[in-house]
Order: structure tokens, then C-alpha cells, then sequence
């Protein structure tokens, strides 16, 4: 081939680039208009156009954007899951991307984009929030403050107001509501965020899943409504296991029937507001500490719960194992050792301790 035919050939492909470029664009173009437009309603000869009408979705708290998009694809509001997604990115570089949990009315008329703005607002019906069990107010207080509800100060404020005028059947003498606010998954309206808005939702919940359980059964126990829920909330506490929570209860049940101090770490860790780890135990200094919530220095029962009882610590706490175990050590992998003496118990908590320091060796040691 000539000098002048490769140049002809060359300047021929270099003119023919940009339609190329055109034409990927267009079909580019093409697919995001089609996708990020609304649905195409499919009108009948009874009913109103799809478009018309409008679809209650739930985004469950922690969703991704990703699991977001296939929500609205499945329920018809989008026509790409992909789209969404980079939509969603597309968002996040404009620091717009955070997607709000809550139950929403949408349409199938909207844009991507317009049911973007509306999820990324939080425009919702309602607002869903979960509290697992064993958390304690000032966590629950740190998780409505991270949501956007309301400040941490102002719920736990709220807390201290007891509503025995809504709630007649709350103890009496109550200093706050540690332990009545159950942990479960709420939905309350958009327009009624307010901690009181929160606190009676979740005590109405107690009412109506704990309380039964008590009153039903006021025999089983020797424990008062206020003591049951505090015993509980140890045993929620305590318990990593399910299948340990009865006997974890039996061994409570146990001391406090042979007038034994229960010895229970987070009734330690509650009135000090601390957390141990298995790296950082509780020391000797914190469990010799004085408070009214140091099971290893008062007999008996703390004033208040240390957090709120599922209903599986409620129930274990109700009819606990029959059991002559008087001692328990937590291993470290959420199970325990459980032993009827005091010289079994610290036999194995030293061989749990020595277990520990040899892992830690183990992670620690180098390589020659």
C-alpha cells in the first residue's frame, strides 16, 4: 500500500471517529433516558393508569443503595436497578447520598431522580427505627441522636417523666424508665418524631408483649414487676447463648434465694457507664468502686433494670432451669462455664485466663 492510500485510509478512520463517539453517546443516551424515566403505565378498560396511582415501600434501616434499588424495581417505581445504583453513586460524589430508612409513598409517575431527592430527604410516611435488646437509655439515647430524631439529652430527659397516668401499672418510685421501653422495630409517623412520641410507642409495646407474660403467670415468680424486669435485664445482659438463658437465670434465682450476692459484672459496668472487653476486664479497683448497682458489694437485686429484656430473658427470668450450679464464667467465645462450687468456679476461671494468654501469645508472637 502506498504512501498516500495509508494516509487516504487513516484520515478516512480519523473522520469517521467522531460519529462513532456520536453514535455511542446517543445509544448511551438512549438507555439512561429509557432508564431513568418513569414506567410506562398500562392503562385498562377498568382501572386508572398505573401512573396515577402510588405505592407505600419500606426501606428497612441499614439498607444499601444497591438492595434500595432493587426495592423500587421490584415494586415497579423504576425501570433499572442499575440506574439506581449509578444514580446512587452519582449522589454520593455530590455528598447528597444518604438514604433515609422509612416507609415512603411513591409513584410510579415519578423520575428516578424525583424519587431520589424524596428518599434522600427522608420525605417519608413514617420513620422506622429498631432497638435490639440489651440496650440501656444512653444508648438508645446515642442512637436517636445519630438518626436525626432529637438530641441524646432530650430523650434521656424524657425518660425521667413517668407517664403512670397512661401506664398505671408502672412501678412506682420509678427514677427513669430503664428496662419498660422494649426493644423491637417501631414505625411512628414523620410529623410526630418527638422522644415522648417514641417512649410511649415502645412502653405500649411492653404492655402489650411483657407485661402479659407477668400477669399471666404472677405465681411462677416471688419477684415483683419491678424486680422480674431487673432480673431480666442481668440475664439479657449475661446471656450470649440462647439455650444459656435459663440456666444463667437458675443461677440468679439460686444466689438470690440462698441470700448470695449475685456477682453480676454489668450491674458493675452499668453503674461505673463503662464496658469491658476480653482484652480489658474489669479491674479490681472498678469492681470494689461503691454504687448502688454493684452487685459484687450489695446483696440483692439494683434499684433499676440495666437495660431493656427481650422477651426470651423475660420469659428465662420467669421460669429459670432448676439448677444447684451457683457459678458462671464466661468463655470467650459467648458460652460459659458453669460450676456449683467456689473452688470449681475459680479453678475455671483460671484455666479460662491462662486460655486467653496463650492466644494472645499465639497472635502476638513473630516469626524468626
Amino acid at each position: 500500500m502506498s504512501i498516500v492510500q495509508r494516509f487516504s485510509k487513516f484520515f478516512f478512520y480519523l473522520a469517521l471517529f467522531p460519529a462513532v463517539i456520536a453514535l455511542c453517546a446517543w445509544q448511551g443516551w438512549t438507555w439512561w433516558s429509557w432508564a431513568t424515566a418513569p414506567p410506562v403505565p398500562k392503562p385498562s378498560s377498568t382501572e386508572a393508569p398505573d401512573a396515577e396511582k402510588t405505592v407505600q415501600i419500606q426501606i428497612p434501616s441499614g439498607s444499601t443503595s444497591k438492595e434500595i434499588g432493587s426495592y423500587l424495581e421490584s415494586a415497579g417505581l423504576i425501570r433499572s436497578s442499575n440506574a439506581w445504583d449509578l444514580w446512587a453513586r452519582w449522589l454520593n460524589t455530590q455528598n447528597k447520598g444518604v438514604f433515609k430508612a422509612g416507609t415512603y409513598q411513591l409513584s410510579p409517575s415519578q423520575s428516578l431522580a424525583e424519587i431520589a431527592e424524596q428518599i434522600s430527604q427522608g420525605s417519608v410516611l413514617q420513620v422506622s427505627f429498631t432497638i435490639p435488646e440489651g440496650r440501656s437509655l444512653k444508648q438508645m439515647a446515642a442512637y436517636f441522636e445519630s438518626q436525626g430524631f432529637f438530641t441524646a439529652q432530650e430523650f434521656i430527659a424524657a425518660t425521667k417523666k413517668i407517664p403512670r397516668d397512661r401506664f398505671p401499672w408502672l412501678p412506682t418510685g420509678l427514677p427513669h424508665l430503664e428496662g419498660f421501653l422494649y426493644p423491637d422495630t417501631y414505625q411512628i409517623a414523620s410529623g410526630g418524631i418527638t422522644p415522648q412520641a417514641v417512649i410511649n410507642s415502645m412502653i405500649k409495646r411492653f404492655e402489650e408483649v411483657a407485661l402479659p407474660i407477668y400477669q399471666q403467670n404472677p405465681q411462677q415468680t416471688k419477684l415483683n414487676l419491678l424486680q422480674w424486669v431487673t432480673l431480666a435485664s442481668i440475664v439479657e445482659k449475661e446471656a450470649v447463648i440462647p439455650a444459656e438463658r435459663p440456666r444463667i437465670a437458675g443461677v440468679f434465682t439460686q444466689r438470690l434465694q440462698k441470700g448470695m450476692k449475685l456477682e453480676a459484672d454489668p450491674t458493675v459496668e452499668y453503674g461505673l457507664n463503662i464496658q469491658q472487653t476480653a482484652d480489658q476486664p474489669l479491674t479490681f479497683k472498678q469492681v470494689k468502686t461503691p454504687s448502688p448497682y454493684n452487685t459484687y458489694l450489695n446483696r440483692g437485686l439494683p434499684p433499676t433494670p440495666i437495660a431493656s429484656p427481650g422477651k426470651a430473658s423475660l420469659q428465662a427470668t420467669l421460669t429459670p432451669e432448676k439448677t444447684d450450679y451457683l457459678f458462671f464464667v464466661a468463655r470467650y467465645d459467648g458460652t460459659h462455664v458453669f460450676s456449683r462450687t467456689l473452688a470449681e468456679h475459680e479453678a475455671a476461671v483460671a484455666a479460662i485466663r491462662k486460655q486467653r494468654v496463650q492466644q494472645n501469645q499465639g497472635t502476638t508472637a513473630q516469626p524468626n
